[in-house]
């Protein structure tokens, strides 16, 4: 038995133990936070356990179809409740908690399950699987070491945080065990269609109007391997944009052919800037990430800097170009 093994009976015989369980993913909320999320809490419940599912953020409309989800509080019920246990799902610092760290402290027991490599270990059972493309697949090896069977519900919600984690399994993360494990959901006999559909064919209009004006930006180093395009917060509030409308678009300039690094800039606030960044074959961006503060995945990583478009963007140019530069070596 391996060390993820021995974790996961452990985490198995915590649950056996509690009855009163909160369930948080992390800020702005993705599929496989969500549906990962999800998935354990339909699960619980199916054990008997009092489960309350919580999102820093509100969940996104693309995922309101998922089972559960609208039972998913942007608040405690009562902030002064203790619960026996805490589980993070899919963060890599408390911090991606948002409000909910302090619901985090003031519970009996916590239990980290995540994929991110370098995350900060924090909570009393620390589960993390950088080898894993995406949290949804360590709760599935969760599940199985639980008295419940997946079904329907939870498995729709399983392949959700698979299938968006992994880019519909075009992304380097995606390996033999990724599509052993959803062939299984599939089995269950889950809409696998209709969710496809749903995720990258059905798209609010304020969507492509941010892509528009994203596209507006596109620009390429003089290399023609970097590409990047920017967001400002005016542009978001003329068209009554959010954080789910600009989910995406850093694929598009990571589409350019030659191009291996792909940055999306949103301005979030006065001269303060989240930045997302995309690679396609060779850089790892969770390094060129860390340096500012951020990480993620090695094809898949963001940050947020303070300063202006020109400073900042700058800044991130150099560290890119020496990036590729070393991994070109």
């Amino acid at each position: 038995m391996n060390s993820k093994e021995l974790i996961i009976n452990q985490i198995a015989s915590v649950f056996a133990g509690v009855k009163t369980i909160a369930i948080c993913g992390h800020v702005n909320p993705d599929g496989d936070s969500l549906g990962s999320e999800l998935a354990l809490g339909l699960a619980l419940r199916k054990m008997g356990k009092e489960v309350l599912l919580f999102s820093p953020d509100p969940v996104p409309e693309i995922y309101a179809f998922l089972p559960g989800a609208s039972e998913v509080m942007n608040q405690p019920v009562d902030s002064s409740v203790k619960y026996d246990l805490f589980i993070s799902v899919d963060c890599s610092v408390p911090e991606r908690l948002g409000s909910f760290i302090k619901l985090m402290e003031q519970s009996e027991q916590v239990v980290i399950i995540d994929h991110h490599a370098g995350s900060t270990v924090f909570g009393n059972i620390y589960l993390n699987d950088p080898e894993a493309a995406a949290a949804g697949e360590i709760i599935f090896d969760l599940l199985k070491a639980l008295p419940v069977d997946i079904d329907s519900n939870i498995a729709q919600c399983l392949y959700v945080a698979i299938i968006t984690d992994t880019g519909s399994f075009r992304y380097d993360n995606t390996g033999p065990d990724t599509h052993l494990k959803v062939a299984e959901l599939l089995r269950v006999g889950i809409p696998a269609a209709h969710i496809n559909k749903q995720l990258y064919e059905e798209k609010p209009l304020v969507s492509l109007k941010i892509l528009k004006e994203a596209l507006s930006t596109l620009t390429l180093s003089r290399c023609g391997r970097i590409a990047w395009m920017c967001v400002s917060r005016e542009a978001l509030k003329q068209i009554n944009a959010h954080d789910e409308h600009v989910d995406g678009i850093i694929n598009y300039p990571r589409m350019v052919r030659g191009v291996e690094l792909a940055l999306f800039y949103r301005e979030v606030d006065q001269d303060k800037f989240k930045i997302s960044f995309r690679s396609k074959y060779n850089l790892d961006v969770n390094k060129l990430a860390s340096l500012f503060g951020g990480g993620g995945h090695s094809r898949a990583a963001g940050c947020t800097i303070d300063g202006d478009f020109e400073s900042v963007h700058k800044e991130i140019l150099k560290a890119a170009l020496q990036a590729l530069e070393d991994a070109d070596k």
